[in-house]
């Protein structure tokens, strides 16, 4: 037995997945598990697109460097400009995020971010 499996049958034998202790009707059960799509309201939309800052040519190509390499020195190196010009530019970059509500305090937040806009995607990685 898995552990994922015994978690589920101590939720079961708990009443925590039984549909008359959440109230759903039978229908919206689905092997003894609602999903979260069954409380949303009928009508309800999908989420808005998210507010996209707008990014220079040259700051999408400096944060695209910096994600593909190990360090700002080797970005810099590949872009024939200073590390702490890279900084700059990434700062920058969170500034934009930050101001229209995403912030993205880390690499691994702005390599997101990339993605979630369009500047890149998985397969080029």
């Amino acid at each position: 037995m898995t552990a994922t499996s015994e978690i589920y049958r101590t939720a079961q034998s708990r009443g925590a997945v039984d549909q008359r202790r959440v109230g759903l009707p039978e229908a919206m059960v689905h092997n003894g598990i609602a999903r979260l799509s069954d409380y949303r309201p009928a009508g309800e939309r999908p989420p808005v697109a998210l507010p996209k800052p707008s990014l220079s040519d040259r700051e999408v190509e400096v944060l695209l460097a910096w994600l593909a390499a190990e360090s700002k020195e080797e970005a810099a190196a590949r872009l024939f400009i200073s590390a702490s010009t890279v900084s700059t530019h990434l700062a920058r970059i969170r500034a934009k995020y930050t101001a229209v509500g995403r912030p993205a305090p880390t690499k691994t937040h702005l390599f997101a971010r990339a993605l979630q806009d369009g500047y890149t995607s998985l397969d080029r990685w």
